[in-house]
């Protein structure tokens, strides 16, 4: 089973602070320690007891941290450190490590700098219903493979890769000032160790060629517009050997028909007439499992909201799900028959014979009238 990203464990936007980060962790351990779970579920809270800590030493180490954001889990991994890393110790290995944080790259085999491959972006429009459900997702994203004419070696067939003159094929060069000597990359050959003469005019000397791949991509239920998805190692490739990047899947939701998301919860606007608002009813709404009945008391007034518990959507990181807010919205008729309108005066003339008691809302309004004139 493939980790999960430490952000989305611990439930901390990647700008979080130190405090947010211990709160979280604070938080998820009481929920999950073993001593708290007993029976079958013993098991699965180990798991994430075990996870939480994990995502938290590594978050909480400004170090760590930093190797996270900028490498995925490559960066934390003890076993990435290649064979070699050890000849290079001491304050110019702290250099080392300086600069080769601020540029993206790392030593590699031989003294070689690698570089890690760019994050790629890429922006999926869902639906809400697929965005409360979740779905299964295919996306064609950019991908790189090895030029079918050089073989990946960047020269035009038949030629010859000479090794870099300025580095002598290590891919950096020393730089001295007083007693200090920092590597850096050579500029010649920008961190390979060789210079291609004559390069291939199918990949013009890059090695690779650009294509297109499918990639399978989960959506989980309950994900909200602005939210990402990490994909690790589907971003571009890296050079000298350089771990890939990471392809972030950013989700934004469709315009609905009914319904506005707030969060977990869900709004909709319910027309009804002015008969029903007058002497109530039973009237049905519409859901994302179907459908739903409100009872309208009499004497509704337009702009009255009902609440529907549990009719909204279950977010990625919340135990229940929110609420359906719905909010009345009195329909004035139209296209009305000269009959039709006898029978509306009568009743406003029947209405108003009958003092304010059959409009409170306006009677009130009226009075607030007098005090701010008087």
């Amino acid at each position: 089973m493939s980790k999960r990203d430490y952000y989305e464990v611990l439930g901390v936007p990647k700008n979080a602070s130190d405090d947010e980060i211990k709160k979280a962790y604070r938080k998820l351990a009481m929920k999950h320690h073993p001593d708290r779970n007993q029976g079958d579920a013993t098991k699965a809270a180990e798991e994430k007891f075990k996870e939480a800590k994990e995502a938290y030493e590594i978050l909480s180490d400004g170090q760590k941290r930093a190797a996270y954001d900028q490498h995925g889990f490559a960066g934390v991994d003890p076993n990435m450190r290649g064979p070699g890393a050890e000849a290079y110790g001491g304050f110019a290995e702290a250099f080392g490590d300086i600069f080769g944080d601020m540029f993206g790259q790392s030593r590699g085999r031989g003294g070689k700098q690698v570089y890690r491959g760019s994050d790629l972006s890429y922006a999926m429009e869902i639906t809400l219903e697929e965005a409360a459900t979740g779905k299964d997702a295919q996306i064609r994203i950019p991908s790189w493979e090895a030029c079918g004419i050089c073989h990946g070696s960047g020269a035009k067939p038949g030629t010859q890769i000479k090794s870099c003159q300025t580095c002598g094929g290590a891919g950096a060069v020393q730089m001295r000032q007083g007693f200090f000597s920092v590597q850096q990359t050579c500029p010649t050959c920008r961190g390979a160790g060789k210079v291609v003469s004559d390069p291939c005019t199918a990949c013009h000397g890059q090695g690779k060629t650009k294509k297109q791949k499918t990639l399978e991509v989960k959506i989980p239920a309950g994900i909200d517009g602005g939210m990402r998805i990490r994909s690790a190692g589907n971003g571009e490739p890296g050079t000298n050997g350089g771990p890939p990047g990471d392809l972030y899947i950013e989700i934004r939701l469709k315009k609905h028909d009914i319904f506005e998301r707030d969060g977990d919860d869900l709004h909709c606007s319910v027309p009804i007439s002015m008969v029903t608002a007058a002497l109530g009813g039973e009237i049905e709404v519409p859901t994302l499992a179907g459908k739903a009945a409100i009872d309208i008391p009499e004497g509704t007034q337009t702009g009255k909201q009902f609440r529907l518990r549990g009719k909204g959507i279950r977010g990625v990181r919340s135990n229940y799900p929110g609420d359906l807010y719905c909010h009345i919205v009195l329909e004035t008729p139209v296209k009305l028959t000269d009959h039709q309108r006898k029978l509306l005066r009568d009743l406003e003339e029947s209405l108003q014979s009958g003092g304010g008691k059959h409009s409170p809302v306006g009677e009130s309004w009226t009075d607030r009238l007098k005090n701010l004139f008087n």
